[in-house]
This record gives structure tokens, C-alpha cells and sequence, in this order.
């Protein structure tokens, strides 16, 4: 099976390579913006043209599509998370209209939850902010392109290499920074999320690419469970080895992100991929992070400025 990777340099993408190139008779091609990418291909840049021709000469049983933004401009949140996924589905139809998409999509397309209701694929979406909004237009390309796909709408990953862009990597590099006996400031950690590991959605990733068909047009990833954001501070101090209360280390008088106040409570209703693909989350919140310290406390000094 040929598979084609968009956005494998990502902390998604990572995790997803290495779980695709385990499927047995698999070969992965990356894609993406990286000089090292086998097909050097930029979604948000990119001309029609130039990636139907790439995609041609790929000739991909599969295409996923992890590409995508977190921050930045509105050109630069709309392009990628939105412009993007729209190129590919119409290159695709004419360059290898059978081929597989798994296309990455995101909770923030559900925006704030009904009271403590976990949202389901059929349920409302009400994105908070422009990145929601942004990857809720990419989902609605996928989804309408009568292509052979299925959207992953992916909760808050979390695990090894998770960036400075999430909430754990952010606060996993400053404890780390901080020294044992310093302290760290955070926004308002009372927000409820549904954390799922990383490699978790590696193998829901992987299972998407090789189900029969059809799959349905959107599969929620995350764990089924709403924690706390502030177990993920205390879960790191624990990983770490650090004593006494979380609020000793974290002081959460610091400005928080907007989509928090927005969204108090968000939880997956994951009723829908376990039976489309047999998946459940594997791996508890406790394991993530301590395994994101572990990778976080190995880092070299200067990549955690």
C-alpha cells in the first residue's frame, strides 16, 4: 500500500509516520514543506496544477492529511487549515479519485458543549474562535468531496514531543526551566478537556487508512473522559518528582487562552469510532505525561527556550 503523508514533521505527523511505516506491506511517502519531504508540497501555497501532477506521480492507495496550524494570522490559519484540505480533495478527484483520505480535523470545530453533554459527530458545531472555524471549513471540504474519506476530529492530543503551542508542552518545558525550587504562571486551569495520547491517534489513524469501506464522514478521537486541565499541572509535577500542592508551582494568575473562557467543558463521544473502526484510547492521562516529561527532561537546553 502506498501511502502519502501530508504534515509528518508535526508533533502529530511524527507519531503517525512511525505507526503507518509499521502496517505490514506499507510504504510512506512524506509530503510537506520540509526539504526533506519525498513530494516538496505546501497546501496553503500551492497551485492546482503542480498537485495534481505531484499526486499523479505518487500514485497513493492513501493520503493522510495531518497538515495544519494551531496560531497565527487569519491568512495563515485559513490557508492551511482551510484552503488546504479544499486543494487536495479537488487534486485528488482528478488524480487519484480512489485513493483513501484520512483528513485531521479538531474539537474546536464543536466550540462550547450543551451543560456536560459529550459532543457527538451528528451534534452541533459552533467553532469559538477562527482556528475552530478555520479547521471546521477544511472538515466541510473533506466531507463534501464525495471522495472515498473520513474526518478524525481529533481531541487534545498529548504525549512525547507535544509542542510549546499545546498547554502541556507549553507548561512541561517551563517546570522543566523552572528548576526544582521555581514557579511557573499559567492561565485559569479550571477548563475541562478530553486528552488523548498522541500515539493513540497514530492507531486510530492507521486503522482509518486500512477499514473497508465506507467509513462514516466524521469519527470523534479522544478518550471519552473530561479531566480537569489542572490534573495535567499536577501530573507533570508528579512525573517530575515535585512535592507539596500544584498551586506551591503553579501560580494560575497569568493571562489564559480565550478559548478556555469559551469552552469550559468539552468531552468525546467516541461511541462512533469504536465501532466504525474498533479503537478506544489505550493509554491513561498519567502515562502521557509522564512520558512527555520524560522526553521534555532530555531535551537539550536550547530547545527549551
Amino acid at each position: 500500500m502506498r501511502i502519502l503523508l501530508l504534515g509528518a514533521t508535526g508533533f502529530l505527523g511524527q507519531h503517525v509516520a512511525e505507526r503507518l511505516r509499521a502496517l505490514p506491506g506499507a510504504l510512506v511517502l512524506e509530503g510537506g514543506r520540509s526539504p526533506r519531504a519525498a513530494l516538496p508540497l505546501d497546501l496553503s501555497a500551492t497551485y492546482p496544477d503542480r498537485l495534481i501532477s505531484a499526486l499523479r506521480g505518487a500514485a497513493p492507495d492513501a493520503v493522510v492529511n495531518c497538515a495544519g496550524v494551531v496560531g497565527g494570522s487569519a491568512l495563515a490559519l485559513t490557508g492551511v487549515n482551510a484552503r488546504g484540505p479544499a486543494l487536495l480533495c479537488e487534486a485528488l478527484h482528478a488524480a487519484a479519485p480512489d485513493a483513501r483520505l484520512v483528513h485531521l480535523g479538531s474539537a474546536a470545530e464543536y466550540g462550547p458543549a450543551d451543560g456536560h453533554r459529550p459532543a457527538a459527530e451528528a451534534g452541533p458545531v459552533r467553532p469559538a474562535g477562527l482556528y475552530g472555524a478555520s479547521k471546521l471549513a477544511g472538515t466541510l471540504a473533506v466531507t463534501g468531496s464525495g471522495l472515498d474519506a473520513v474526518v478524525l476530529r481529533v481531541f487534545n492530543p498529548v504525549g512525547p514531543g507535544a509542542p510549546a503551542a499545546s498547554l502541556p508542552g507549553r507548561l512541561a518545558g517551563a517546570l522543566r526551566a523552572a528548576g526544582p525550587d521555581g514557579r511557573v504562571k499559567t492561565g485559569d486551569l479550571s477548563a475541562y478537556r478530553d486528552f488523548v495520547d498522541v500515539r493513540d491517534v497514530a492507531e486510530a489513524v492507521a486503522r482509518a487508512v486500512t477499514a473497508p469501506r465506507p467509513l462514516p464522514a466524521v469519527l470523534n478521537v479522544g478518550s471519552g473522559t473530561a479531566r480537569l486541565v489542572r490534573d495535567v499541572a499536577e501530573g507533570l509535577l508528579r512525573a517530575g518528582g515535585f512535592t507539596g500542592p500544584v498551586g506551591e508551582r503553579v501560580d494560575e494568575q497569568g493571562d489564559g487562552s480565550p478559548r478556555s473562557a469559551a469552552v469550559p467543558w468539552q468531552q468525546a463521544d467516541t461511541t462512533a469510532v469504536t465501532r466504525s473502526l474498533g479503537w478506544t484510547a489505550r493509554r491513561s492521562l498519567e502515562e502521557s505525561l509522564a512520558d512527555l516529561w520524560a522526553e521534555v527532561r532530555d531535551r537539550p537546553e536550547e530547545c527549551l527556550r
